[in-house]
């Protein structure tokens, strides 16, 4: 027998390279997964032939190009994928700050695959569908008292469409009070979401920003200049992706509604609030969480997602309808809503994540949820205590606790070693490890953000601080190790870092590729 010797810092990290095709090219015709029985010729006798009742413009002129390829090489093409993936489930996710990434029970995954949940129809009639509209309804209750909002809709499906659903609804609202002409502005801060303004513009508002002051907290006198009758609304994260929290965020929701104008607030980062403040306290009259961030649904590269959208009782009436209602011993839709902005997708939002959400809030129930919060404020604060002693790292902005998140930078590394935040980056990867910088353009130099949430230990806290400070020791003895890496990720540093802001690079689809291929061939050829 030989004692095992652990490090703390995973040195020996490598990650599988398989070179995997995609699975189109993987084809091999003639090659079948499962063999479909031939139906018996009494049955096709009675059917006839189902094809020629299906409308001519309706059918196909030629079978669909799917790949054919066995069972067992299928398993492996995607085991092998798998393999070559960071995510939440296989590393200490922690990196990915602004995106909650918390441990999701597995358990929750078994309901949503039950046979009950898998067959249901959102056309079915209302009468078959009672238990998951309940589920809905006492969903929306449970909001309520988590927001001190006064109804809910789960239709958008993510935090954006939340955020174009509410400004939709501050849009209606003036057009209602036949004030929309000269209310044309909104107003965020520029360390909310980018999504905040996108929306807003799109719905045909002047976007204003509001900077922060010395200690990083919106500018609240920079705000009083700002306001107008030309203020349509206001929206805001808080704590921003800063991780300060604002403690005067009353005193601006009163400066907008002094001047007739909305406020919505983006309950995003609302990992650290549960069960301690809420939306109504602080002023606002919208609020959206994400349930695939906040409560516990995965994210599942980018989808399915929910911006779980509250409003106050003079706001119902614009919510996107139906909206699930109790009737006495049953559950209805209410399509009637005087004012409603209309649908933002459609039925009924992502059936999945509404159930995961529902589960893990009965699972935790109020006390519950506030140890959630009170937890991930812990956990964030250990692992600032920590990261700011780092050598080349910092925490800019005020001093103090933050939230349940931190924007760090890493501007004195660069300064002293010529590193950067995304030189650390690609390095986590050689440890199983990952982060997430900023949004662009960066507002903090050389940034980091990182949120570790409540599902985390202490060790796997002190792993991940671990990583970092090889790093930083790494870049002023060696930084050579550092710029050139990744070592032992699946893939090496990008050649054309400018692969995502050139459309002629842009390939969202197989028949895309092809395309592309075929034209490049022809210009090759012609050149030639």
């Amino acid at each position: 027998m030989k004692k095992i010797q652990r490090q703390t810092v995973n040195v020996n990290f490598h990650q599988a390279k398989w070179n995997e095709p995609i699975i189109f090219e993987l084809h091999q015709p003639g090659e079948v997964g499962v063999e479909v029985p031939q139906a018996p010729q009494e049955i096709v006798d009675a059917v006839g032939d189902a094809v020629t009742s299906i409308p001519q413009n309706m059918s196909r002129r030629s079978k669909p190009n799917l790949p054919e390829i066995g069972q067992a090489r299928v398993l492996r093409h995607y085991v092998r994928l798998s393999q070559e993936t960071l995510g939440s489930d296989f590393n200490v996710e922690i990196g990915q700050g602004t995106c909650t990434m918390k441990y999701i029970p597995k358990i929750n995954e078994l309901l949503i695959r039950n046979s009950k949940m898998m067959e249901l129809h959102p056309l079915q009639d209302v009468s078959t569908v009672q238990g998951m509209l309940e589920i809905i309804h006492n969903l929306d209750l449970a909001m309520r008292e988590i927001s001190g909002m006064d109804a809910f809709s789960f239709q958008p499906s993510g935090g954006t469409q939340a955020l174009f659903a509410m400004a939709s609804i501050v849009r209606k609202y003036f057009e209602v009070k036949g004030e929309a002409d000269h209310r044309n502005e909104i107003i965020t801060t520029i360390f909310s979401h980018p999504s905040q303004a996108a929306t807003a513009v799109v719905k045909g508002y002047k976007i204003i920003t509001v900077h922060p002051d010395e200690n990083g907290f919106p500018d609240i006198e920079k705000l009083k200049e700002v306001v107008s009758e030309r203020t349509a609304g206001f929206v805001v994260a808080n704590p921003e992706d800063t991780g300060i929290y604002n403690s005067k965020i009353k005193e601006f929701t009163k400066i907008v509604h002094d001047v007739g104008g909305l406020c919505y607030y983006d309950q995003a980062n609302a990992n650290g609030l549960l069960g301690i403040t809420r939306a109504k306290e602080a002023g606002f009259d919208m609020c959206f969480f994400n349930l695939h961030k906040t409560f516990a649904a995965p994210h599942m590269c980018g989808g399915p997602a929910t911006g779980a959208l509250g409003v106050t009782e003079e706001l119902k009436a614009y919510l996107p309808g139906p909206i699930v209602e109790k009737n006495g011993n049953q559950y209805v839709l209410n399509e009637k809503l005087e004012h409603s902005i209309g649908k933002v997708r459609s039925f009924h939002g992502v059936a999945q994540t509404i159930l995961r959400s529902y589960a893990w809030i009965r699972a935790l129930g109020p006390e519950g949820l506030k140890a959630v919060a009170e937890t991930a404020v812990l956990n964030n604060n250990y692992l600032y205590s920590k990261v700011t002693k780092i050598r080349g790292a910092s925490a800019p902005y005020v001093l103090g606790q933050r939230l349940e998140q931190v924007r760090y930078s890493w501007e004195q590394l660069e300064k002293e070693t010529g590193v950067t935040t995304e030189d650390v980056q690609r390095r986590m990867t050689d440890f199983g490890l990952h982060y997430w910088t900023s949004h662009h353009p960066y507002i903090v130099p050389q940034p980091f953000t990182l949120e570790p949430t409540e599902s985390y230990s202490k060790a796997d806290l002190d792993e991940y601080i671990q990583a970092l400070e090889q790093i930083s020791k790494e870049a002023y003895e060696n930084p050579e190790v550092v710029k050139n890496a990744p070592q032992n990720s699946t893939i090496h540093q990008l050649i054309e870092a400018d692969y995502l802001d050139d459309p002629t690079k842009w390939c969202i689809s197989w028949r895309v590729y092809q395309e592309k291929i075929k034209n490049q061939e022809k210009i090759t050829s012609y050149n030639y």
